[in-house]
């Protein structure tokens, strides 16, 4: 099994300390880990042209998002990571799951995944609540911890001082290992994903 890490912040102080407290808890338990960082790169926002639709990739292809995106069916889980920036997870982060999630969602589906954020202070909750949106309307199972996932520091010792978030850390990653492992052992009993009816869509206004 393997689990991607992405780090949607510029630097590698804060939330990523919070990654790589995860990858420690899946790699003791046998999970391979890959953490990307993406925060230090331009990545472009949507521009809801639905070239993706009708070719399986997104039109814009000098960033990172199609390099994940051709990978997918490698991981068996996903962590996505971000600081706070007003109360939001980083604008990279966001540009970069948009056109991912839309592009090739269906990648994804019935994979575990979570987020984790970090903040000096607060914050906290709302970037989390905005990053959990991509996963419930993709049909992915969301991984739960002891608390919300979050982390509390300037910099990476001030992380390291916040034993409970790193707690939080830990017990998700326990707890996305015991799922995938479900998941896994489910597959083998015959237990498939169910099928999907097809989309109805409706617009509010005729």
């Amino acid at each position: 099994m393997k689990v991607l890490l992405v780090n949607g912040s510029p630097r590698k102080e804060c939330t990523f300390t919070a990654l790589e407290e995860m990858a420690r808890i899946f790699n003791e338990n046998g999970v391979e880990t890959e953490i990307v960082t993406i925060g230090d790169k331009v990545i472009q926002g949507c521009k809801s042209c639905r070239y993706c639709k009708k070719k399986g990739v997104c039109v814009i292809k000098d960033d990172i998002v199609n390099e994940i995106g051709a990978r997918l069916e490698e991981f068996d889980g996903f962590v996505f990571g971000s600081p706070v920036y007003y109360a939001a997870p980083s604008g990279q982060i966001q540009a970069f799951m948009d056109r991912l999630f839309f592009s090739q969602g269906s990648k994804m589906r019935g994979k575990p995944a979570a987020c984790v954020v970090s903040c000096r202070r607060g914050g906290a909750t709302a970037a989390f609540d905005r990053l959990n949106k991509y996963f419930t309307i993709t049909e992915m199972p969301i991984v739960s911890s002891q608390y919300w996932n979050q982390v509390h520091g300037n910099s990476k010792e001030e992380v390291l001082q916040d034993k409970e978030g790193l707690q939080t850390m830990r017990t998700l990653a326990r707890d996305m290992t015991w799922l995938m492992k479900c998941i896994e052992a489910g597959k083998k009993a015959g237990i498939e994903l169910p099928a999907r009816e097809p989309w109805e869509p409706t617009n509010f206004i005729r």
